[in-house]
């Protein structure tokens, strides 16, 4: 499917559509777990345990699922090194780097507004009583 957006050339994607195959990736990329991994990764390759402490709060479980799905996508390298006890260590790919740096592009606005955004949220609950 080719879409004209507003200020883009043609695209053959259009993440707006349901059916178009960029939203699942753009959901890997930016849910809770995914944008935070992508994050530590862009520090360089980390082993499964360093990232998991890198990624506070993060179960193995889910660490797991969000690294399979980056994986599958693209945007992480798994290299398996035949040790023992087997030693994995997970990188970006060159993608992964470039929506990294996006992603962190991000991350770095929202933490530099914190303070407007703790003064907002201040007001707001005021305003219509804490939730």
């Amino acid at each position: 499917m080719t879409v004209t957006t507003q200020g883009h050339e043609d695209l053959a994607y259009n993440v707006f559509a349901k059916a178009c195959p960029s939203r699942g990736t753009l959901e890997h990329v930016t849910g809770r777990w995914g944008g935070l991994t992508l994050g530590a990764l862009y520090e360089g390759p980390l082993r499964f345990n360093e990232l998991r402490r890198r990624v506070d709060g993060v179960s193995e479980k889910m660490l797991s699922q969000t690294l399979h799905a980056l994986e599958r996508d693209g945007l992480v390298h798994r290299e398996a090194q035949p040790t023992n006890p087997p030693r994995v260590d997970y990188e970006l790919t060159a993608l992964g780097r470039q929506v990294a740096e996006r992603l962190l592009a991000l991350i770095h606005c929202v933490e530099g507004a914190m303070d407007d955004v703790l003064a907002s949220r201040a007001r707001y609950d005021e305003t219509r009583g804490a939730l």
